[in-house]
């Protein structure tokens, strides 16, 4: 990745799968650009930038077209070019994340999917001019909740899902540019949003008991995948999605 720019969405802080990420792009050249969506969590994020050297740090709340634009207007001050983009932003309000589905709130849906999916088409949609000079490539995180019903996941698993289809239909319309859109699909791991989960404890308890590896997947197991899918490594690949859940998905019972 020596060389390589790479713009990240969506840490929230020294958890986040997309920190994982973050530092094994570090530790392989890259160099790093993050955003942010509020001061509570700029106090997180910069810090965190700065301990690996990178001042590159942007506020944007991608519910606002405004901040999504103004991102990529100072972020093409900078650089002339980008490598890779890194979406890592979900969201859901946590009284959709417990009982029924069918109990899901109209606002509720629309905040899901708005900040959850339709996040990914708005950063693509600015990130395809630089992303295209030398063919670059954009990465997003789902769950297996987009597939199969489970239990609290709720409004999110519908969000994952349209995010999952989005993939596609970027890789898609983006692919003759040279612009390569995958997900990765990590199993359940101790994030900020999964303490939003209920029963999550639960879910991290059955995985490790029931998943072919027999444990819980690891920030080392996704920001290896994550480095192959964002380097040339994968320059043949796009439209996927790839799963790093210590085999969980190929269950039926």
């Amino acid at each position: 990745m020596q060389g390589k720019r790479i713009l990240i969405c969506g840490v929230a802080n020294d958890h986040s799968i997309a920190w994982s990420i973050a530092q094994r792009l570090h530790a392989e050249g890259a160099e790093l650009a993050f955003s942010y969506p509020n001061e509570s969590i700029e106090k997180r994020v910069r810090p965190l930038a700065e301990s690996i050297g990178c001042s590159l740090v942007f506020s944007c709340d991608v519910t606002r077209d405004e901040d999504v634009d103004a991102m990529f207007a100072q972020l093409s001050t900078r650089w002339d070019s980008l490598d890779g983009l890194l979406h890592s932003i979900a969201f859901a309000q946590r009284e959709e994340l417990k009982g029924r589905f069918v109990d899901t709130s109209r606002l509720g849906f629309q905040t899901a999917l708005d900040i959850s999916a339709y996040s990914l088409i708005a950063l693509a949609r600015r990130a395809e001019p630089l992303l295209a000079v030398n063919g670059g490539a954009i990465l997003t995180l789902t769950y297996f909740g987009a597939e199969k019903v489970l239990p609290n996941y709720n409004v999110m698993g519908v969000a994952k899902a349209a995010l999952e289809a989005s993939v596609r239909y970027l890789a898609a319309d983006l692919g003759p540019r040279g612009v390569r859109v995958n997900a990765l699909s990590a199993g359940p791991m101790r994030t900020l949003s999964s303490a939003g989960i209920s029963g999550f404890k639960t879910m991290l308890h059955h995985h490790a008991e029931r998943a072919p590896l027999r444990r819980n997947t690891t920030g080392d197991d996704v920001a290896g995948t994550a480095l192959y899918l964002l380097s040339d490594l994968s320059a043949g690949v796009t439209g996927e999605v790839v799963h790093v859940d210590g085999g969980y998905n190929i269950l039926g019972m």
